[in-house]
């Protein structure tokens, strides 16, 4: 099985998936004749044509209203937004229209719409290029939320957003783009949305994280088993619909959970998840729940590094929930 980068993975399958389907149609600023800012979409412009991958004006909002108007006309647009911080200008869209249209039509209509964007820290681009929005679109009733940590998963889970009827927030961790490679099925790969990955399996504490954060928990798991500590680390790959089964299956054999990610703490998804846990698992807990997370400031540029958590960080709230 060939090794790709996450980039590659997700290049593919947008490749494949229009090469099978002619009614996907890629839009999004620079995504043709330049191929992305990071280069994702390089080459398909030329393979498809300029009807098919479409280079938009800098406007989000009229982007994503452009792509509801061709999914309810038939099309299966996929959109991407230069970075996840710029995607605010499209938040009615998305929230107000996109999420609310198999709901408001009593299902006769649907907006098989996937909007890419690339989220998270990790390459020095300041308060403006590093933030983590997840948590609003989880907030969206009507909205299925992505985010792969791994090439194979990439690949996968955007072929399966292309493959639906509804639409699909796909988070890409951009720290992750050319910094993990992996094995990936070549032609046609699903992984079903909804199901979460065990990435560790371990038996005294269970540690979520998704995302550029799931490599920063297995690093800190192996940190944990110098000390003696079997640390399962799960990455739930969608965060919503949620495969709580897993986690909580997970937490009722360990008694302890930690939860990982780089968005700011106070109402971030973690929140959400140790409330699920709480409310599932306790009676098995032998410790809090504990959170480990972004500042609740702007993300840093210099002190980048000090505002993402690290497998040391991790190891900390390891250690406090093993002593509790």
């Amino acid at each position: 099985m060939p090794q790709a980068t996450l980039l590659q993975a997700i290049h593919d399958a947008l490749l494949e998936g229009m090469a099978r389907d002619p009614r996907v149609i890629l839009l999004g600023e620079d995504v043709g004749r330049e191929g992305g800012v990071f280069r994702m979409t390089q080459g398909l412009m030329r393979r498809f044509g300029q009807e098919r991958v479409i280079d938009t004006p800098l406007n989000e909002g009229g982007i994503i209203g452009m792509a509801i108007g061709m999914a309810l006309n038939g099309m299966r647009p996929v959109v991407e937004i230069e970075f996840a911080d710029f995607i605010y200008p499209a938040f009615d869209q998305i929230v107000s229209e996109l999420a609310k249209m198999r709901y408001r039509s009593a299902g006769q209509f649907t907006a098989p719409v996937v909007v890419r964007t690339p989220s998270g820290g990790g390459i020095k681009g300041g308060h403006y290029h590093s933030q983590s929005p997840e948590a609003y679109f989880v907030h969206t009733s009507g909205l299925t939320v992505v985010m792969p940590s791994t090439p194979a998963d990439a690949k996968g889970l955007l072929a399966s957003a292309m493959g639906g009827e509804d639409p699909v927030i796909f988070l890409e961790p951009k720290a992750l783009y050319r910094t993990v490679r992996g094995e990936v099925p070549e032609g046609e790969h699903r992984v079903p949305i909804g199901e979460a990955r065990i990435a560790r399996s371990g038996d005294d504490l269970t540690l979520v994280a998704w995302g550029a954060m799931a490599p920063v928990a297995e690093k800190a798991a192996g940190l944990a088993a110098a000390e003696g500590v079997s640390v399962e680390v799960i990455d739930p790959r969608t965060l919503w619909p949620l495969d709580i089964g897993t986690i909580v299956g997970s937490v009722n054999r360990t008694g302890r959970a930690v939860i990982l990610h780089e968005a700011p703490r106070s109402c971030g998804f973690g929140a959400e998840v140790a409330a699920l846990i709480q409310e599932r698992c306790f009676l098995h807990l032998k410790a809090p729940v504990y959170r480990v997370a972004g500042f609740d400031t702007p993300f840093p540029y210099a002190l980048e590094k000090s505002y993402l958590p690290d497998p040391r960080r991790v190891l900390a709230a390891v250690r406090a929930a093993m002593a509790f």
